[in-house]
């Protein structure tokens, strides 16, 4: 059974007693941020970059408590450049994604990125004019599309089949070539990325080691291999959301190393990690609005909903949730309850069969593991609920610097 943090209770009852309404909330523990980013940190080897992927959370002060332990920021569009502008510490970018605005691609350079992902031929086509254009000379990394085999499937892969994302790895000559004949751009390295939310580190070793297997090919397309330095692996380590184990961090760190140590002209390994690093600081409150049954189920209704907190649905499993009790002896009941939110559809479903011993309308319940993926791909406006209020607590200042 999960507990929480003195202080995430805390918060938690003080989120409570804000408003006259019932509570929908998500709170953010900097300070365990800043310890376990530091610590993820510093298990990777030397010849490794540590960039976060701020898709899985932009909020600005996670974003500056992270500055501290990483090597840089991954964005993949301009509001994510308005995010990262944001942040007080200053950390290199990158840019990627598929169909990057001129806009987007202007504004980036004007922040002197430091390198943008091509993701296709007529993008290396576009960004070399904008740079000429800028009078700029513009480092690129190329994404790769790889052929993969069985090993590395996934619930959810960005490479290895048909995919928007990259370019296919028999084309990597052709778009090695448009780069070299560019008077505008650099070839600084290779990006990939194939699996996401992969909680094995065996499998994801075996894939590094095939990423490592093809980088002497895809460097020796280069006009000038030497200036070739960076592959960036992308990220996809997952979370254990439902105890059926994690991902081995300080094993995988040590295999890695090993790997590096070994290998003649290893490549400078870029990771851009994003749920594995903020998931673990986040907690989304709900406050219990109603306690009903229907047809043998038993159901609480809660303040908030998936149209706040979407990673449940989005990843297909059901979250675990920590109790908090806020009603008088004798009110609440033991009961197995599937958990629901407020929305007018039967998706709105956060967990199922959780036995909660004592439940009470007025309770607080506690999703953990809610700072990656929770609020910001959520569909906020559906039935135009008010947003969710943030509460952050700590300073961040655990975490130290790189």
């Amino acid at each position: 059974m999960r507990e929480l943090p003195p202080t995430v209770k805390a918060a938690v009852l003080a989120a409570r007693a804000e408003h006259d309404d019932p509570v929908s909330a998500f709170v953010f523990d900097l300070d365990a941020l800043a310890r376990h980013a530091r610590q993820t940190r510093l298990m990777l080897p030397e010849g490794v970059e540590l960039f976060y992927a701020i898709k899985a959370n932009s909020e600005t002060p996670l974003l500056e408590v992270l500055a501290s332990s990483v090597d840089g920021f991954e964005l993949s569009s301009g509001g994510e450049l308005e995010r990262a502008a944001a942040c007080r510490v200053a950390r290199p970018w990158l840019l990627s994604g598929p169909g990057k605005l001129d806009s987007e691609l202007r504004a980036a350079m004007a922040c002197d990125i430091a390198a943008i992902h091509v993701e296709s031929l007529s993008e290396i086509d576009r960004l070399s004019a904008l740079a000429r254009s800028a009078g700029r000379q513009q480092a690129v990394f190329i994404r790769v599309n790889p052929a993969l085999d069985a090993r590395f499937s996934t619930r959810l892969n960005m490479a290895g089949r048909a995919s928007p994302f990259g370019i296919d790895e028999a084309e990597l000559e052709a778009a090695v070539a448009r780069v070299d004949a560019s008077e505008a751009l650099v070839l600084q390295g290779f990006h990939v990325h194939a699996m996401s939310h992969q909680k094995s580190a065996e499998r994801h070793q075996a894939l590094i080691a095939l990423y490592l297997d093809k980088w002497p090919r895809w460097r020796a397309l280069c006009a000038d291999p030497a200036r070739v330095t960076h592959l960036n692996v992308g990220g996809g380590i997952g979370v254990d959301y439902t105890g059926e184990g994690g991902f081995d961090w300080p094993a995988f760190c040590a295999w890695l190393g090993e790997t590096l140590a070994a290998w003649p002209e290893a490549p400078v390994l870029r990771f851009e990690i994003g749920r594995y690093l903020s998931a673990f600081c986040g907690y989304y409150v709900m406050e219990v609005l109603d306690c009903k049954q229907s047809h043998g189920e038993h159901f609480l209704i809660c303040r908030g909903g998936t149209h706040q907190f979407r990673l449940p649905v989005a990843q297909g499993h059901d979250h675990p949730i920590i109790h908090v009790p806020c009603h008088a002896a004798g009110e609440g009941q033991g009961q197995v309850w599937t958990v629901v939110g407020q929305l007018c559809t039967p998706k709105d479903v956060l967990s199922r069969g959780q036995y909660l011993d004592d439940v009470a309308v007025g309770d607080v319940l506690v999703l953990p593991l809610a700072g990656a993926y929770g609020y910001n791909i959520s569909h906020a406006d559906f039935l135009c609920h008010p947003r969710p209020m943030l509460h952050f607590i700590g300073t961040g200042r655990a975490g130290g610097g790189v």
